[in-house]
């Protein structure tokens, strides 16, 4: 099937799959014998592969890695979930920060008279004005 098919039917686009193709993520499929890609069920099932790790967020990186493990029968899947724990703690990870930033955006707000005048913590803790300037976590002035 052509690249058009073949990204229908692993749900990205055929942009992606070249893409995934020139950083080598994913091997170059066959050509016909007018220069088309020439995608077989293989292939679709390699892009679904990296579609879904994508989807889950992994780092091209790490997808590279798990579609390795992936056509390795010989695989240990301590290896895998080892991966998939490392991403989990990033995700974690980056939740906290999410989480703090909330915070301070929501502080600030508050602080807000959200009315006609031009005076507005928002601006100034983005502009670095000491008196109103906050640090993601924390919910008081510095």
């Amino acid at each position: 099937m052509k690249i058009g098919e073949a990204a229908r039917a692993a749900g990205m686009s055929a942009k992606a799959i070249r893409y995934y193709e020139e950083i080598n993520l994913l091997p170059k499929p066959a050509r016909t014998a007018a220069g088309y890609r020439d995608y077989q069920e293989r292939d679709i099932q390699l892009l679904r592969f990296v579609q879904r790790a994508r989807g889950l967020g992994f780092p091209l990186k790490e997808v590279k890695t798990l579609l390795a493990l992936y056509l390795d029968r010989g695989r240990a899947s301590s290896d895998v979930k080892r991966i998939a724990l490392d991403h989990v703690a990033a995700i974690e990870y980056k939740l906290k920060e999410l989480e703090s930033v909330r915070q301070t955006l929501l502080h600030l707000a508050t602080a807000c008279q959200g009315n006609e005048r031009p005076d507005c913590p928002i601006i100034d803790d983005l502009a670095g004005t000491p008196e109103t300037t906050t640090r993601a976590g924390d919910n008081e002035a510095v």
